[in-house]
C-alpha cells in the first residue's frame, strides 16, 4: 500500500455525551478524559487510528469540558500528527447525530468512525485494509462478547448479516457491533433520513441497517481483547486489560535484555 493510499482515509472520534452511567465522576469532566490505567481514555482510540495509518483526524465533543480536549491533545504532536481537528456538538442527539458534525471535514472521502470509549488490544489495521478493497458501502467490526444485549447485535443467516438489532433483550447472536465503523461518503445522506428512536436519539444502528438494506455492509471479526469503557464495570475491565498488556510487554522487554547480557 503506497503512502498516498495510506493517508487517503480520514478518522473521526466521537467523544460527546453526558456519561451519565459514570456519575458522579462525569459531573466534573467528560468521560473520555477519565483515566484508563496510565492514560486518558481518549488516548486509546486516537492511537488506534494512528496505528491504522490514519493521520487526518477529527474529534467531535460537546458539553462544558470541550476546551479540556484542546488543552490535553493540543495539535496531536504527541501522536506524531501534524494537526488535529475539533468539532462541537450542541445538545445530545445520539451517535448518528454527532457524526453529522464531520461532514464538512470528511469532504467526500472514506472515513473510519470510532467511539471515544472503545479500547482495542490489537488495533484494527486488518479491518482498515479490508475496507480499502471495497468500492462502496460500509464495514463494521464485531466481537464475541458475554453481554451482547448491551450493544447492537447482528442477526445471521449462514455467514451473512440480515439485520442488526439495537440492545435486544434476547440477542440473536453472541456478537456485538463494537464502536468502530468504516463508511463511504453516503453515510451523511443516510444519517439525514433517520428518525429519532424510542430513546429520542438518532441511532448508528439505523445507519448500518440502511447499508445492509442496500447490500453494501460487510463485517470483520476482531481478534484480541476489546472493551468499551462507558460503565463502571467496563471501565474497570478496560483498565485491567491495558495494565495486563503493559506488564506483559515490560516482562518481554526485560527477558530480551536479560538474554542479551
Amino acid at each position: 500500500m503506497d503512502e498516498n493510499r495510506e493517508n487517503f482515509m480520514k478518522g473521526v472520534i466521537l467523544a460527546g455525551g453526558t456519561g451519565s452511567r459514570l456519575h458522579p465522576l462525569t459531573r466534573v469532566t467528560n468521560k473520555h478524559l477519565l483515566p484508563v490505567y496510565d492514560k486518558p481514555m481518549l488516548y486509546y482510540p486516537l492511537q488506534t487510528l494512528v496505528d491504522a495509518g490514519i493521520q487526518d483526524i477529527l474529534i467531535v465533543t460537546g458539553g462544558n469540558n470541550a476546551g479540556d480536549f484542546l488543552r490535553l491533545l493540543r495539535n496531536g504532536k504527541d501522536f506524531g500528527l501534524k494537526q488535529l481537528s475539533f468539532a462541537y456538538q450542541e445538545g445530545e442527539g445520539g451517535i448518528a447525530d454527532a457524526l453529522r458534525m464531520a461532514e464538512a471535514f470528511v469532504a467526500g472521502e472514506k472515513i473510519c468512525v470510532i467511539l471515544g470509549d472503545n479500547i482495542l488490544e490489537n488495533g484494527m489495521r486488518k479491518a482498515r485494509e479490508k475496507f480499502e478493497h471495497q468500492t462502496e458501502g460500509a464495514l463494521i467490526l464485531l466481537k464475541n462478547v458475554p453481554d451482547p444485549e448491551r450493544f447492537g447485535v447482528p442477526m445471521f443467516e449462514g455467514s451473512r448479516i440480515v439485520w442488526i438489532e439495537e440492545k435486544p433483550k434476547l440477542p440473536a447472536s453472541p456478537y456485538a457491533v463494537i464502536g468502530v465503523y468504516f463508511y463511504d461518503a453516503t453515510v451523511f445522506e443516510r444519517a439525514r433520513t433517520l428518525k429519532p428512536s424510542g430513546r429520542g436519539e438518532f441511532e448508528i444502528t439505523d445507519v448500518n441497517n440502511s447499508y445492509l438494506r442496500d447490500g453494501q455492509l460487510s463485517y470483520h471479526k476482531i481478534d484480541g481483547g476489546w472493551t468499551d469503557a462507558g460503565t463502571f464495570e467496563s471501565l474497570w475491565r478496560a483498565t485491567k486489560m491495558v495494565r495486563e498488556r503493559a506488564l506483559a510487554q515490560e516482562q518481554s522487554v526485560a527477558a530480551v535484555q536479560l538474554h542479551e547480557k
